[in-house]
Parts: structure tokens; C-alpha cells; sequence
């Protein structure tokens, strides 16, 4: 059977649009931009499908359902506290999911101000229970991997040269949460 393109659904009136929209919403967190890009699919192409678009962020926004500063620093402490990604790394998220480049910079500062960066990656070496590398195959993963995590290489260097993450052999047997990832 040959590749056939997906249809276009039927378009939406106002009230349908809404209604998705706030589907959308209940299912994840979304930027601005992301919910336009999804409802974009959803109405006819030109004046008439922009302003019902329009009509509908601005009544999300009213009602408090869509905030794209509320997005930016509840995305940002929720990638810091759990995942302790870098600064860079949540600010390349941030970006590719539409947030404005003021707004990002304005929320990485206030969320990394009292943050360690370097305690923030010792920490991310332990919750994935890296242990210390044996040989430059097994730096340069570690290095990338922290690159990918957001982590600068001034950090990643001083990391390397003064190796102290609590990751002994019980941590690996077992979590300390009783959680596995």
C-alpha cells in the first residue's frame, strides 16, 4: 500500500477550537507557540482561521489557563530539581518550545542565581550512578553526556579533575528511594 498523506481534519468553530485547545492543555503543559502550532491544524488556513486562534489564546490567557512566563519557571525548576540539566540545556528546551528570548533569559537567571552548577552536575552523575571514567573512551562519553545535560567545559573539567560523586557499588545495587528510573 503506498504512502498516503494524512488528511486535514474538518476545521473548528470558535467553541470547538476552544475545547480542544483546553484538551491540549489538561494533557500537558504548552507555550504559547506550541498550542498555536497545534490548533493550526485544526482551522482553515488565512484571516478567518488566525483570528479564531487568536480569539482563543487570549481567552486562555484571561482565564489564566496559558502563561508562557508561569510555563518558562515551572518548566525550568522542574528540569533543575529532577533531571539536573545545565543551564544550557534548559534554555535550548525553552527556545525550541517558543518561549521569547527575553523571557528565557530573564527566568534561566533568577532559576541558576543560587544555584552551583557544579554541584548540580555531581549530582546528576549520581542519580545516573556514573562512576569515575578509566580510560579516554570512557571520558569522552562522560563528556558528551554532560555537554547533552547542559553543563559548560569549564565544569565538566573541574569535575573531572577533582572526581568526588558519592556513586559507590551499594548505590548501584540499590536506590536510596526505592524508585528506579
Amino acid at each position: 500500500m503506498p504512502f498516503q498523506p494524512r488528511k486535514k481534519p474538518q476545521p473548528l468553530d470558535e467553541g470547538a477550537l476552544y475545547q480542544y485547545a483546553v484538551g491540549a492543555l489538561a494533557r500537558q503543559m504548552r507555550t504559547v507557540a506550541e498550542l498555536m502550532r497545534l490548533m493550526s491544524r485544526r482551522v482553515e488556513e488565512g484571516e478567518a482561521g488566525e483570528s479564531k486562534m487568536a480569539a482563543v489564546i487570549a481567552r486562555l490567557a484571561e482565564q489564566h489557563y496559558l502563561d508562557d512566563r508561569a510555563f518558562a519557571s515551572t518548566y525550568t525548576r522542574l528540569r533543575q530539581e529532577n533531571q539536573s540539566f545545565g543551564k544550557r540545556r534548559v534554555q535550548q528546551e525553552l527556545t525550541r518550545k517558543g518561549v521569547q528570548e527575553e523571557l528565557v533569559a530573564s527566568t534561566l537567571e533568577t532559576a541558576y542565581e543560587q544555584v552551583n552548577e557544579e554541584e548540580l552536575a555531581r549530582r546528576y552523575l549520581a542519580r545516573k550512578r556514573i562512576v569515575k571514567p578509566q580510560n579516554d573512551k570512557e571520558t569522552a562519553r562522560l563528556i558528551r553526556r554532560l555537554v547533552t545535560a547542559g553543563f559548560s567545559f569549564a565544569i565538566i573539567s573541574t569535575l573531572l579533575k577533582n572526581w568526588e560523586i558519592d556513586c559507590t557499588e551499594a548505590d548501584l545495587a540499590m536506590p536510596e528511594d526505592g524508585h528506579g528510573e
